[in-house]
């Protein structure tokens, strides 16, 4: 039967996701790395389709799911959230097709900068992006430590935090801290993220500045992290770290850039070990890397 290729609808994104889980351990577990992904609630698909139907694409064959497509813009970037065919289509041409598709919602949105993260050892995806003008730029990998190891090594300093809220004023030191660290507003997904029961997002205070936000979920996980001063890197880390492990869990992690020199070294010294390793692909170097952790390769 031919693949017809359309626009996802939203009673499907859990079946996506169904599908998206199956790629990646089939990925994964290939490469020696064991099965890493497993099925959740399409949330913040479901968010970007209300907010940008156009670029979340379905490839079906039969009736049945195939391939999937996902991305977003905020301001000059688009981001390929996600892009994944079932394993036993591989190699037929249907991501080139979908991908196709995603940048049109590209070049209609007008972005100028065009990024995507992906695992660093998915060459033939690798060879894909590179063939549409999207090379690798740097690092990123993801690191977690349990919480005795870690917590026992924290130095006790740590930055003034205050829970955001909804209200103009942490609205307006949000958005002041993404110009400084990536450029763009995420003005509507830190929307998204205030909605979210499992996330709790924090500002954080040098004496009366504030230098920097960071969002926790439940599970100890750190990210989005944002940092508007260089010099306030490591102990923003630090502090995140403190809020992490305050929520009880007992892990914690964070997608750290290679960039990122401060939090790298906090992290090896008090005990989180790389789970595995990523890499950002973009058309044009944006953004300061270095003063930036994505929550995870989608959400970004």
């Amino acid at each position: 039967m031919p693949i017809e290729y359309r626009p996802a609808r939203a009673d499907e994104l859990q079946a996506t996701q169904e599908l998206i889980v199956r790629s990646i351990n089939d990925l994964t577990e290939r490469h020696g790395f064991g099965p890493m992904a497993s099925v959740r609630s399409p949330d913040f698909q479901l968010f970007s389709w209300k907010d940008d139907p156009a670029g979340l694409w379905t490839a079906e064959q039969d009736g049945e799911i195939v391939g999937s497509a996902f991305s977003w813009v905020c301001g000059d970037l688009w981001f390929l959230a996600e892009l994944f065919i079932a394993p036993a289509l591989q190699g037929q041409g249907i991501g080139n097709e979908l991908l196709k598709r995603a940048f049109r919602h590209a070049d209609k949105a007008g972005a100028v900068h065009r990024a995507l993260i992906t695992f660093t050892f998915n060459r033939v995806s690798q060879g894909l992006y590179i063939r549409h003008g999207l090379f690798p730029r740097l690092p990123i990998c993801l690191f977690g430590g349990a919480r005795d190891a870690v917590i026992g090594r924290l130095p006790a300093e740590r930055l003034r935090c205050e829970r955001i809220e909804r209200t103009a004023a942490h609205a307006e030191g949000l958005a002041r801290i993404d110009a400084s660290a990536l450029g763009l507003s995420r003005e509507k997904h830190h929307r998204y993220l205030a909605s979210d029961p499992a996330m709790t997002g924090f500002l954080l205070y040098v004496g009366d500045d504030c230098v920097a936000y960071a969002y926790i979920n439940a599970n100890g996980h750190i990210g989005p992290f944002a940092v508007a001063q260089p010099e306030a890197v490591g102990p923003a880390f630090v502090t995140a770290l403190h809020l992490a492990l305050e929520n009880g869990a007992t892990q914690v992690s964070a997608f750290i850039p290679g960039a990122s020199e401060a939090p790298l070294r906090i992290a090896v010294d008090h005990g989180m070990r790389i789970s595995f390793p990523m890499v950002l692909m973009s058309s044009h170097a944006f953004g300061d890397w270095s003063r930036y952790f994505p929550r995870n390769p989608g959400f970004m």
